[in-house]
C-alpha cells in the first residue's frame, strides 16, 4: 500500500529525498501550489538562502514545470481542473512516486488562522484523510495551536513518515 502525502509541489523540488522513498509513496499536490512553481522560478526573490542552492533549486523548479508542462501531463492535469476537488490521474515519476494533483478549493474555513494554500493543505488533508508534508514550521505551530485534526510532519521526519506502520489519523505529529 501506498503511503500518501498531501504535499506543496515545491517541496518536491527542493527535497530530492522525497523522489527516493524506501516504500511507495503517492504526494498529493494542490494545483494552485504547482502555479506557484512559475512564480518562484522568474522571482529575484531567493528560494533558498544560498545562491549556489538557489541556481540548483530553481533548476529543479523549472525541471517541475517542463514534467507539468510536458503534454501527456498537462491532459492529465486538465482533467483535475474541471470540477473542484477532482484529482488528475497518477502522474508517475518512478517506481516508487506517483504524483496526483488535486483542484483544491480554499473556502475561508481557516481563514484568519491559514494563509491560502496553507487552507488548500489541510482541507486535502482532511478530504483525501492522508499527512501533510512540510518544512514550514510556523504551518506546523499553526496546526497544533489551533488544535486542527490533520497529521503534518516535518520534512526532517520523512522516514520515520514514509514507515509502514504509521496510520494516517488525526493525531498531530512534529
Amino acid at each position: 500500500m501506498n503511503r500518501r502525502f498531501v504535499i506543496e509541489a515545491v517541496m518536491i523540488a527542493i527535497y530530492g529525498q522525497l523522489l527516493l522513498p524506501k516504500r511507495p509513496v503517492e504526494y498529493r499536490i494542490p494545483y494552485s501550489t504547482i502555479m506557484e512553481l512559475y512564480d518562484m522560478k522568474d522571482s529575484p526573490e531567493p528560494v533558498m538562502p544560498d545562491p549556489d542552492d538557489d541556481r540548483h533549486v530553481k533548476s529543479k523548479i523549472g525541471e517541475m514545470i517542463a514534467y507539468f508542462e510536458d503534454p501527456f501531463n498537462k491532459k492529465k492535469l486538465e482533467r483535475a481542473l474541471m470540477a473542484p476537488w477532482k484529482e488528475s490521474p497518477p502522474l508517475p515519476i518512478n517506481e516508487n512516486v506517483t504524483m496526483i494533483v488535486v483542484n483544491a478549493v480554499e473556502n475561508m474555513q481557516y481563514g484568519e488562522m491559514l494563509d491560502p494554500i496553507e487552507t488548500e493543505l489541510v482541507l486535502a488533508s482532511l478530504r483525501l484523510q492522508c499527512p501533510v508534508l512540510t518544512d514550514h514550521i510556523e504551518f506546523q505551530d499553526k496546526v497544533v495551536q489551533n488544535s486542527i485534526p490533520v497529521q503534518v510532519f516535518d520534512i526532517d521526519d520523512y522516514e520515520y513518515a514514509v514507515e509502514e506502520d504509521i496510520p494516517a489519523s488525526d493525531e498531530h505529529s512534529q
